[in-house]
């Protein structure tokens, strides 16, 4: 009976051996949670199966950090082993810039601030002092000669849960990762343009977009009358505020690139109307531009209205509100044609994204089209706005008073569409043959409906201009509002996932919709039932432990027992 207890603990000894060793060759494991946290999208994982060489990642989260970083640095680690186990040849590993002497820290420091990192400084209590520490969320890429810096931690928000600014960063950890490699393994840079010849925004009032997109792209500015076609090369063509109107040639040209697969970003300010066009004069009524564009988007699914909006949630202006001696006070109050947009959309490019500041935007109504154009609304007002249509007297009066919030009853109205699939031509059953002659010149054909294209309809020409200082050659980031005296980074954030999400062939960037849903502890649930908690965790435990060791003993008893 001995030898044959033996023999059967040889066995399992043997079954548990073998089945760890199998685990470690099989390599699987299966994601159960609800979000899908630990599954990569199948466009990263095709990237990761078409790297052509090696990757090493530099981590600098190491050494002692805060509770929440170190889940940061969980997270990266964890993300990064997933990527290696789908296929991509990547080697990472953690460093920490704090650590070595004094001299030694601030040289570092210094080389990682000219590769524009730089470090988020936290307060911690140690010992019941107060410390500043420096933490560096960055994951360092290197591909090759080129090195690419990421930015793991998102951006504070003003009442916004650090908490869930963590939560949001390592949901993102996919995309971010992602994105790197395919940017550092790109065969080759894509082209971007942006229109001039109709007062578009200047290069100093685009200087920080360009910057940015400079980092990765080409870019150039074309004026579309000089050329008969747009090239196949380029990927992108930027409309910034155009004031002017575009002939039917320019707008065939436009046409005929989209149609053929090209993306366009339209800014456009509807009404002639700014803070400046009324500060000189008591009132002013605003004239709507003739852009000759609206057939072009009325064609493609969206219409502009000549209006504008007014929102309760909204940035605020001085005004003058009293003078003591020679000094004049003044005070900042709520101007409502400045909305403050907080993004609805689920879609990529506005998830997660911090609020939106406009400047005296329009309405957009989405049109039924014949092509199967799908439409997503990516900017909404809030709840509490009204519209004005012109003609319209605008004045500071408005300031005088308290807002009516029955008069602001239109609900969300949209202020940015994005329009994709393949459109319809605008000069179909229309072409002139002198069009025709002009494209044979080009050796193209006219083509009425080709390839799936993005457009993208704003109704604020100035989201994308950043302010210029003439005298100090300075310009300000994307989204800085100088009567708040603060930066709106949903406004850099809107228009970078935009231009992103157009050049996206790979559709990598989809992971950035990715959610990580933070559950928390209901703390007053918790300490209202404590003891109920603390038996179900404790005692609960103990009494399965008790009855399944009382179980077995009384089925060895049976068993082996001998019968006499």
């Amino acid at each position: 009976m001995r030898g044959q207890q033996r023999i059967q603990y040889v066995v399992a000894i043997a079954i548990l051996v073998a089945l760890n060793v199998l685990a470690a060759l099989v390599n699987r494991q299966w994601d159960l949670t609800e979000d899908k946290r630990y599954t990569l999208s199948e466009a990263t994982v095709d990237l990761l199966n078409n790297m052509d060489e090696s990757m090493y990642v530099q981590i600098l989260l190491d050494g002692e950090l805060p509770a929440g970083f170190k889940r940061l640095r969980e997270a990266a680690g964890n993300m990064l082993t997933e990527f290696r186990r789908k296929g991509g040849s990547i080697a990472y590993r953690f460093e920490d810039p704090q650590e070595g002497t004094v001299q030694d820290r601030n040289s570092r420091a210094e080389q990682l601030a000219k590769d524009g990192i730089i470090p988020t400084r936290l307060r911690i209590r140690e010992a019941g002092e107060a410390k500043e520490k420096l933490i560096y969320p960055y994951a360092l890429f290197y591909y090759g000669s080129e090195m690419l810096a990421v930015n793991l931690l998102e951006n504070e928000r003003p009442g916004v849960d650090n908490e869930w600014i963590l939560n949001n960063s390592i949901g993102l950890l996919e995309y971010k990762f992602a994105n790197a490699i395919q940017k550092l393994q790109q065969s080759r840079r894509a082209n971007i343009i942006f229109t001039s010849g109709h007062d578009e925004l200047g290069v100093l009032q685009t200087a920080f977009v360009e910057q940015e997109l400079r980092k990765h792209y080409n870019t150039a500015r074309v004026d579309l009358d000089t050329i008969v076609t747009i090239p196949a090369e380029i990927d992108l063509v930027i409309i910034a505020k155009p004031r002017t109107a575009f002939s039917d040639k320019e707008l065939f040209v436009l046409d005929q690139y989209l149609v053929n697969g090209g993306n366009a970003m339209f800014f456009i300010d509807q009404l002639n109307v700014g803070l400046d066009s009324f500060t000189l004069t008591n009132s002013y009524v605003p004239q709507a531009y003739d852009l000759n564009l609206a057939p072009l988007l009325f064609k493609y699914g969206a219409r502009i209205n000549p209006n504008l909006v007014l929102d309760l949630e909204c940035t605020r202006i001085p005004m003058v509100v009293g003078q003591v001696g020679e000094r004049v006070q003044t005070e900042l109050f709520p101007w409502f044609y400045h909305p403050l947009i907080a993004s609805r959309s689920e879609h990529p490019i506005t998830k997660n994204i911090d609020r939106v500041n406009l400047h005296f935007p329009s309405s957009i109504d989405t049109i039924q089209t014949r092509a199967p154009i799908r439409k997503s609304v990516l900017l909404t007002t809030s709840e509490y706005t009204r519209m004005q249509r012109i003609p319209v007297r605008l004045n500071f009066e408005i300031l005088r008073y308290e807002p009516d919030a029955s008069q602001f009853d239109r609900g969300p109205l949209a202020t940015a569409v994005l329009l994709e699939g393949e459109q319809i031509s605008l000069f179909e059953n229309r072409i002139s043959d002198e069009m025709r002659a002009t494209l044979r010149e080009a050796g193209a054909e006219f083509q009425v409906q080709n390839a799936p294209s993005k457009v993208l309809v704003v109704s604020d020409g100035d989201l994308i201009k950043n302010l210029y200082n003439a005298e100090t050659g300075e310009f300000r980031p994307l989204g800085y509002n100088k009567f708040e005296n603060f930066v709106f980074q949903g406004n850099q954030d809107f228009v970078l996932n935009a231009v992103e999400y157009m050049l996206d062939q790979e559709g990598v960037f989809a992971a950035r919709a990715k959610e990580v849903r933070l559950r928390m502890l209901d703390t007053v649930n918790a300490r209202a039932h404590a003891l109920k908690w603390q038996l179900l965790n404790i005692v609960l435990p103990l009494i399965v432990i008790i009855f399944a060791v009382t179980g077995f003993n009384l089925w060895r008893k049976r068993t082996y027992s001998i019968k006499t």
